[in-house]
């Protein structure tokens, strides 16, 4: 029977006597009459449900049968809630439409519906008016007996609704018309659960088979009542029903699903309004392998072989453990980037398969230029480390044309430890016997270097017939004949193998995408090159008669793999640190040394404590030289003028802090004397920060106290235990970066220091295009869900490599980096002089120790302010008034927020230049540092601030300085309120990692009930609630050092805005547009203007633009102004300050590069430019750039060329 259901986007309100409402949750009209049903909620029961009905009949205008049910919860009605709807409003079509015109009409979809859409129901049957009436007299209302419990008692197999059974459809076969009762058969493409304001679910999913896809959507109600209840309304499931059906139905479950294909006006096309959902057990059951004696697949790719194979490590290692073969071997081409992920996955406990390590290579012969394919496979660890060698020396000296190519001498050097197979038709063997036409001496003489030989299914080869290098199928077979002739001639084995790109026969289809994105246009032509089965191998080969083909499937590549022993292609999880003699006792030393300085002798008992505790974990878990290391790298910097920023959380470390890592201090807020060491701390929360202290004499010597401390647990560090391995990040000035690495190599090696390997995979985005082109060259028209399946099939595949930003991986000096990993050039580029891991540093960061060693603007910054103004940073005042109020007004600037458009001053400010934080500064109106801190942690979380604290705040629920910002704040909070401190560590964690407050499993089930723990020590429901939503916590150390940065330049800002403009400018500002700038204010309003009206549609560059403007604006409504560019007197690329105002470097004009300002500079310097053609000549300008120039005003008064005024000798 066919029903319109009706939700509306927000509550519809409806007046009771007494001052109640009622909440119109649902709206359902019959096709075959007009018959209605009403579900409704109110805050108390319904004591008169016949006034209910009457005053709903009236305010929803509906005439003919009315039923109304209406179940107890909370609502919230607000004074704009409307009470009546509009006279257009499609409910009141509905009521006047006839009887006749019900079936098939169109509702139109309105903004005040979250939906309207037309599903067979049983919702009108006599059995559920029944239910109803028994509801009314205090019976349960359930679900029909008609419809198996949704979750699966009858039938596990049952995800919702009902088992059900019959033929299934081609998605391909219901394109572009309705359908009732189809069954399809697939995979699922991308899930979504959302709840609605009206507290129902809306389940939307897209299946795809391998013909088509099609969007599909479901609507459910999540309802308390038993599983079992006889009575129930369709589309209703109990919550653990529902838990189940989230469990299940996920991305790659394969399903089928039986609804009705109906036109959606809302996503304007055919969509599948679902029924029943059952698991498809007949399609996620994989090929078996049942022979008794499984083969060994000795020629494998997975998704490291560049854009050409979709085999995951995971997929692999669960089907070689299903299919019970004895081993398998990987062989990517030209690298080894799977062995970690490979070692991890086979040794775990679950699965202990035996992998053969192993690399199809290029080989070439030192004075011919051509290469072949060989399979190179690691028999020991010495092959392990030879192999990787053979990496490293082919990706450094041999690349060609992106290929990393190995010499045979060079393969004779490390041959050890290795064993060779001739590989497939692109081999030596089968390219000199098919192109090269050898005679069949010579063939053996190539075939006799190779340990063994190798032979593949025909349908691998199937371009030789093609391109007409063989005649036919049997002219395949008998290459195969021949190899296994010379291969019984020379006593070597020969080894049937799959050259495996992909998993199953219709995972081709993911390749052939690829192959047509990268251009080739025979992609269409896919042979078979899917991992088969021991009884498919034996088929394949079956023209060898029975007893040749077990020998080359089963037999021999079993013998090889006897040859082969159990190795490691990593070294065992530990940590293999640097060593620099006396690093520990130095580090311990210098500690002590500092914290006497500062605190006195005897420390006070809250420092001894804190370092002792520091440094026992530190130094007993070998972790000193690391704090050492990162001591010596930011000395360095520091002795050279660029100050340090610390990332991450190693400002929860007082270590750091005593050894100079950091200048943030993590102890409690406190005093302390600079004369007498008399310290004062502040250990109840009684303070945010040290910063916010007011200003205090000493009470024993009158100097005036310094403030710190920022209260940071140690443990944020190094975990509860104090066990975790530190990561240090460090941010050096951009200009500095290069000679910070460049220490490392001087501190450890230049053979012991490697930047930080990457793998790029296939990301989305990319692969929509790939699709998209593949299906323009076929000429097939495919919808969103059908897309997005190709998609998914294309994603992940290795399509590049490159370089962590900062990363430096670590090689102790007693041991060679092929220990751990080869090496290469990102992205293969030997012009980039810099080397990287082959491995992806996250697989060996367990093993090496990776220093961050990071490019930042904020100390360059830093550093040209000095330079600029003669003023340390370091003597800034945290405290500062006028400063701080930058963050809550304008007044500081001297201009109002109405001239500014801005109600805060802290435009270009790093951390709080934006408008998301500026916002958040006008709901917040910080006072002091540690709110600055927190609205850093606000700004950098997930889930922090919006629909969050935001709400809490501007609510007054919770003052700011009480609101979760960082993942420090929980812990504090917690143990403060006499909660044990590892459960708030736990809490912390989970939180932080956006797992709530309780980690659930793989069923939904908490694992803890810490929310428990916290409602019993009586931690209040915001807090907790708070804490549920958060889904990433930033720490608290790191927003502490980018504020103290942030508030430097603010100081330098309000106190020397010119140098302030100059360096912004100069270093942060991402885009200038000169004639917009020199204009002044009324120039730069009008470029923001035309930025402004392009909304959306505004380039990244014009985005940029804008950003510089509003600073530009800012700077001229404060009095200051730009010079034009000035040929004789603009640096290069640095803005500066020339007669009160700020002169635009030579980069400024369009077009003109640094490393041509710099030439202008450097010829400039020698002599002043005496034409424009003298321009040309030396500063090596061209004549559109000296046009351009010419045009702008830059060049004054220079003549074209050299001339002699006769009249003037």
């Amino acid at each position: 029977m066919k029903v319109w259901h009706i939700v509306p986007k927000q509550e519809l309100m409806i007046p009771i006597a007494d001052g109640q409402y009622a909440a119109v949750e649902e709206i359902c009209a019959s096709h075959m009459g007009k018959k209605w049903h009403v579900q409704m909620q109110s805050a108390c029961e319904i004591s008169d449900m016949d006034g209910l009905k009457n005053a709903v009949c009236r305010q929803l205008s509906l005439e003919g049968e009315v039923d109304v049910a209406c179940r107890v919860a909370a609502i919230h009605h607000g004074g704009d809630m409307p009470l009546a709807l509009p006279e257009d409003d499609p409910i009141h079509e509905i009521a006047s439409i006839s009887v006749d015109d019900m079936d098939g009409y169109d509702i139109p979809h309105e903004d005040c519906y979250e939906s309207i859409y037309s599903e067979d129901d049983d919702l009108y049957d006599e059995e559920y008016r029944k239910a109803c009436k028994s509801a009314e007299n205090g019976e349960t209302l359930g679900s029909t007996s008609r419809s198996a419990p949704a979750g699966g008692s009858e039938n596990s197999r049952v995800w919702l609704g009902r088992a059900f059974s019959g033929d299934v459809l081609s998605i391909n076969d219901v394109q572009g018309e309705e359908r009732n009762d189809v069954i399809f058969r697939g995979k699922v493409v991308k899930v979504e659960f959302r709840e609605l304001k009206s507290k129902r679910i809306l389940l939307t999913f897209q299946l795809a088979d391998a013909s088509n896809g099609i969007s599909a959507k479901k609507f459910i109600d999540v309802t308390s009542q038993a599983a079992g209840s006889k009575y129930r309304r369709k589309n209703t499931m109990t919550a653990d029903e529902y838990d189940h059906l989230t469990q299940q139905l996920r991305t790659g479950a394969h399903v089928r699903v039986r609804g009705n294909v109906q036109y959606d006006n809302y996503q304007n096309d055919y969509v599948l309004n679902v029924n029943d959902i059952i698991a498809d057990e007949g399609n996620t059951v994989e090929r078996e392998d049942h022979n008794p004696t499984p083969r060994v697949e000795l020629h494998l790719h997975t998704v490291m072989s560049d854009m050409d194979a979709l085999i995951t490590v995971k997929q692999l290692i669960k089907t070689v453990k299903k299919w019970h073969h004895p081993a398998i071997a990987v062989t990517d081409h030209g690298v080894v980037q799977s062995f970690p992920l490979l070692q991890e996955i086979s040794t775990d406990k679950t699965n202990n398969i035996k992998v053969i390590y192993g690399m199809e290579g290029y080989l070439f012969d030192d004075k011919i230029d051509q290469s072949y394919h060989i399979i190179i496979l690691a028999k020991n660890q010495v092959g392990i480390r030879n192999l990787y060698k053979l990496v490293s020396i082919s990706h450094l000296k041999y690349i060609y044309r992106g290929r990393p190519r190995i010499p045979r001498s060079v393969l004779n050097e490390y041959r050890e430890g290795l064993i060779l197979g001739s590989a497939c038709e692109a081999g030596e063997l089968v390219r000199s016997m098919v192109q090269k036409k050898l005679p069949y001496e010579e063939l053996k003489k190539i075939a006799d270097y190779y340990d063994y030989l190798e032979i593949q299914p025909i349908t691998n080869n199937q371009f030789l017939v093609r391109e007409g290098f063989v005649a036919d199928d049997e002219g395949l077979r008998n290459i195969n004949r021949t190899i296994l002739k010379i291969g019984d001639e020379l006593g070597k084995m020969t080894v049937a193998t799959c050259d495996a790109h992909f998993l199953n026969p219709e995972d081709k289809i993911y390749r052939e995408i690829l192959m047509t994105g990268k251009g080739f246009k025979d992609a269409q032509y896919q042979p078979d090159l899917y991992f088969r089965t021991t009884d498919e191998m034996l088929a394949e080969f079956s023209y060898l008669g029975e007893e040749r083909a077990r020998e080359v499937v089963i037999t021999n590549p079993n013998k090889v793999n006897d040859w082969i022993d159990h190795v490691r292609p990593v070294p065992k999880e530990t940590l293999y640190f640097p060593q620099i003699a006396g690093s520990s006792e130095a580090l311990k030393n210098m500690c002590y040394e500092k914290a006497h300085q500062i605190y006195g002798d005897p420390l006070p008992q809250i420092v001894a404590d804190r370092l002792t505790e520091e440094l026992t974990s530190i130094l007993g878990h070998g972790f000193g030289v690391l704090y050492y290391i990162a001591h010596k790298l930011v000395k360095h910097s520091n002795d050279d003028g660029y100050l340090v920023g610390s990332r991450g959380s190693v400002g929860s470390s007082f270590v750091a802090t005593m050894s100079d890592i950091t200048e943030v201090n993590p102890l409690p807020p406190h005093y302390v004397c600079p004369h007498c060491q008399y310290s004062q701390f502040f250990t109840k929360g009684e303070v945010g920060g040290g910063f916010d202290l007011p200003d205090k004499s000493c009470p024993h010597c009158g100097t005036s106290l310094q403030k710190n401390g920022h209260n940071i647990p140690f443990a944020i560090f190094l975990g509860f235990d104090g066990d975790k391995v530190p990561d240090i990040d460090l941010n050096f000035s951009g200009e500095y970066h290069p000679k910070a690495h460049k220490y490392t190599e001087e501190l450890f090696g230049k053979d012991n220091v490697f930047r930080a390997g990457t793998i790029g995979a296939v990301k989305d985005k990319t692969a929509y295009g790939y699709v998209m082109k593949w299906a323009e060259a076929r000429g097939i028209n495919v919808n969103d869900a059908y897309i997005n399946s190709l998609v998914n099939g294309c994603t992940g595949v290795k399509s590049t490599t490159g370089q962590h930003p900062g990363g430096v991986m670590v090689i102790p000096r007693d041991m060679d980096v092929h220990h751990f990993t080869p090496v290469q050039y990102p992205a293969n580029k030997r012009d980039s002089g810099i080397i990287t891991t082959h491995f992806d540093y996250h697989s060996i960061e367990g093993r090496l120790v990776k220093l961050d060693i990071l490019g930042h603007d904020d100390p360059t910054v830093i550093r040209m302010l000095e330079d600029m103004t003669g003023v340390s940073a370091k003597t800034i005042s945290f405290d500062d008034p006028e400063t701080m109020s930058l963050f809550s007004s304008t007044k500081a600037l001297g201009i109002t927020p109405e001239q500014l458009g801005s109600k805060v001053g802290s435009l270009g400010i790093p951390e709080f230049g934006t408008a998301f934080v500026r916002k958040m500064l006008v709901d917040t109106h910080p006072k002091t540092f540690s709110e600055l801190v927190r609205i850093s942690g606000f700004s950098h979380g997930t889930d922090v601030w919006l629909n969050n604290a935001q709400d809490l705040i501007t609510s007054g629920t919770v003052p700011l300085k009480e609101a979760v910002s960082t993942r420090d704040d929980i812990m504090n909070y917690l143990i403060q309120h006499d909660i044990k401190p590892k459960t708030s560590f736990k809490v912390m964690e989970n939180v932080r990692k956006g797992k709530g407050i309780d980690k659930l499993n793989k069923l939904g089930q908490k694992t803890t009930d810490y929310e428990g723990e916290l409602k019993a020590g009586h931690i209040p429901q915001w807090f907790i609630d708070s804490c549920q939503k958060i889904g990433y916590l930033f720490p608290r150390a790191h927003a502490v050092a980018y504020v103290m940065m942030a508030f430097r330049i603010a100081w330098f800002k309000i106190n020397y805005p010119l140098a302030y403009y100059a360096a912004f400018f100069t270093i942060r500002a991402k885009a200038f547009k000169l004639t917009a700038m020199i204009h002044g204010l009324e120039g730069q309003r009008q470029a923001m203007k035309a930025i402004e009206a392009k909304g959306k549609s505004a380039s990244k560059i014009e985005q940029d633009l804008y950003a510089s403007l509003e600073l530009a604006v800012e700077m001229s409504l404060r009095g200051f102004s730009f010079m034009n560019v000035d040929i004789r007197h603009s640096a290069a690329a640095q803005f500066t300050i020339c007669d009160g105002k700020i002169l635009p470097p030579l980069t400024a004009i369009d077009g003109l590069g640094e490393n041509v300002a710099e030439q202008i500079v450097t010829a400039r310097a020698k002599a002043p430019f005496s034409s424009k053609a003298d321009l040309k000549l030396r500063g090596k300008a061209s004549q559109s750039l000296v046009d351009i120039m010419t045009e702008e005003g830059c060049l004054g008064d220079l003549p074209e060329d050299e001339q002699i005024d006769l009249f003037a000798m």
